[in-house]
């Protein structure tokens, strides 16, 4: 078996390196940092990695925050550290406090929850929590008091992108916080019923048409809803709504009626006032989002009302992109406008790789590459790679999945972009974390063999194709107890008690404790996964060609191609707990297979290809070019 050149594919990282920093304790390798890569402006989303990470559960760095200016008790401001539904904290500031040890790590692109200004507390008063996680919005033109003030936010931007990092922001387009009731489902002998939040049955097109109040018997604008045909959804038609009432009776608290900004936000005609989704059919679009006022997004002034806000955060901001929230809620017009719209104004501001991609809550990639497709969104969450790579790594499924799954990418073809620039990611503040997924997969998974198997899920997320994401906290062992808010912990101390009691992955620390360790063996296992993909051109954006893969739990192997054959690398993965062998049917050439990274293990080579066998959970990486004797 050849060698190859160890310094060759770093040589590649590092020509675009203008100047090398350092964090403050001089430990960093320059070739993780994002500084080894392209400047942030002409680089591709495809030579990034990610960080999703939410501010209030990251670090705190100015504690005077921490009630958002707000007086009273935490049903007011929100602030509870010692809940796991309320404010904890972290913001702005801890974020840029913590830029160095992101960018060791060899984050290159950091993606926030939404951090725009909350309603502080929803829900009934013995179940109320708070607006911590950014989903409940009031204010779309400033970020939440409890995080800071939009010049603590610009001096981030400016800090992450002195680091060569870029920032993402999450956004919504679908809903606001919940400020709209309606009177038909108060109760009769409510005495408060600007604070009772009551629960109201989704009322159908069908049953209650848009026709009921001020509108034309048999107007096309009910077809044009149930259709989502955008040739009806005219200011014409919706003039003919003189009246809002044709399902439910909005009302508004007093207290509230002016609370949205901008102002447009609270006039009630720009809702559908429909009820709760159920999440099926129609209401799955014009439902309220467990109680949130479900924008009226077909409307012509709420396409053009939120092009304009968050035309406004890239021009005042120069971030670098959008994540955005629970697209399948919304109609695909609204998204036909939207998008286009918003890549072109970037492109004016001279943000020319701005990166936008939506969240659609769904495995399936024939739905999912819908909205590239049809919406032209350039990308979705890979919600298909999460739930197979869970299943075959955590689960012991067949890699065989994988190899399915991949078969599918070419239905994410569009304008806009392909499967190679999708988000791939192991878990998320939704629906857990992959180190939960990992340890309860069987009752007696020991420590070791979990932390082998979170290794490996993170390589197969930083090697294969797309954009790796990893979840705050995951390059510190975090499990959670679950999802939701059970996968939400601190970074910093935290005072949650069913947050204290867990288990890490890789450490005897848990999240009461301070968790920025750098020595950490998964921390310095994904800076060193960083340091791979950007010595490895065909890592970054590569083609990608799966050669083998078992149907039972074992080898799973694949190539990426670098453009042009400048690169060729073979990635073999042992899912399986035990040793397993395979012959992948490969053209070698003269170059030959030299080891590049992972377990080095024999090599046969013979006409029929390459022969291997890989210890149990483990995975290696051999070159077919750039070899030296």
């Amino acid at each position: 078996m050849r060698k190859r050149n160890k310094y060759a594919g770093a040589l590649l990282a590092a020509a675009f390196l203008a100047t090398t920093c350092f964090a403050a304790d001089g430990t960093t390798d320059a070739a993780a940092r994002p500084e080894a890569l392209r400047p942030y402006t002409q680089r591709p989303i495809t030579d990034d990695v990610m960080y999703f990470v939410m501010p209030d559960r990251f670090f705190n760095g100015d504690p005077t925050n921490d009630r958002g200016g707000i007086e009273g008790d935490r049903l007011n401001h929100g602030f509870d550290p010692t809940h796991k539904g309320f404010y904890h904290g972290g913001d702005i500031e801890g974020l840029t406090a913590k830029l160095d040890y992101l960018a060791d790590m060899g984050i290159s692109a950091i993606w926030l929850t939404p951090i725009f200004k909350n309603k502080p507390v929803q829900g009934n008063p013995e179940g109320a929590s708070a607006g911590y996680h950014g989903y409940w919005i009031t204010d779309f033109t400033q970020i939440d008091p409890h995080l800071g003030s939009n010049d603590d936010l610009k001096a981030f931007v400016n800090a992450a992108h002195a680091r060569n990092m870029k920032v993402i922001f999450d956004i919504i387009t679908n809903h606001t916080a919940d400020v709209i009731k309606y009177d038909e489902c108060l109760p009769e002998s409510s005495l408060d019923k600007d604070t009772l939040i009551p629960l109201c049955d989704y009322r159908s097109i069908a049953d209650y048409p848009y026709t009921t109040h001020g509108g034309v018997e048999g107007s096309p604008i009910n077809d044009g809803f149930l259709g989502d045909t955008p040739e009806h959804q005219t200011q014409a038609n919706f003039s003919r709504l003189k009246d809002q009432t044709f399902a439910y009776t909005p009302y508004v608290p007093e207290t509230e009626k002016d609370v949205k900004v901008p102002a447009w936000l609270n006039d009630v005609r720009y809702y559908h006032n429909r009820g709760d989704s159920e999440w099926k059919g129609e209401s799955s679009l014009y439902g309220d989002f467990a109680g949130l006022d479900d924008l009226f997004t077909e409307h012509p002034d709420v396409k053009a009302g939120f092009i304009d806000i968050y035309k406004f955060w890239i021009s005042e901001f120069k971030i670098d992109g959008f994540r955005i929230d629970t697209v399948r809620h919304v109609n695909d017009s609204f998204w036909q406008a939207f998008s286009p719209a918003i890549l072109e104004h970037a492109k004016a501001e001279g943000i020319e790789q701005f990166y936008v991609f939506g969240e659609v809550y769904d495995g399936n990639p024939e739905h999912l590459s819908h909205y590239t497709r049809v919406a032209k969104l350039p990308a979705v969450l890979d919600f298909g790679f999460q739930g197979i790579a869970t299943d075959v790594i955590a689960r012991d499924k067949a890699p065989k999945l994988l190899a399915n799954l991949y078969a599918q990418d070419g239905l994410y073809d569009s304008e806009y972009g392909s499967a190679s620039i999708l988000p791939t990611f192991l878990g998320n503040h939704d629906m857990g974390r992959i180190g939960r997924f990992i340890t309860t997969a069987r009752d007696d998974m020991g420590a070791d063999e979990a932390l082998m198997r979170d290794k490996l899920a993170h390589a197969l997320m930083y090697t294969t194709r797309g954009i790796p994401v990893v979840y705050y906290g995951d390059e510190q062992g975090f499990t959670g107890d679950g999802h939701d808010q059970d996968a939400r912990e601190n970074m910093f101390e935290s005072q949650v008690e069913n947050y204290n009691d867990n288990t890490l992955i890789g450490s005897a620390s848990s999240p009461a404790a301070d968790n920025f360790d750098r020595s950490h063996p998964l921390y310095e296992y994904l800076t060193e996964l960083a340091v791979l993909r950007r010595s490895h051109l065909a890592l970054m954006g590569g083609a990608q060609n799966v050669l083998f893969a078992d149907d039972k739990p074992g080898i799973f192997a694949f190539e990426r191609l670098g453009t042009e054959g400048s690169e060729r690398l073979l990635m073999i993965f042992n899912t399986a707990n035990r040793d397993a062998a395979a012959n992948i049917a490969l053209a070698v050439g003269e170059t030959g297979v030299c080891h590049v990274a992972g377990t080095e293990t024999s090599i046969n080579l013979d006409k029929n290809g390459v022969g291997t066998v890989l210890p149990p959970l483990s995975w290696t990486a051999y070159s077919l070019s750039d070899c030296v004797e």
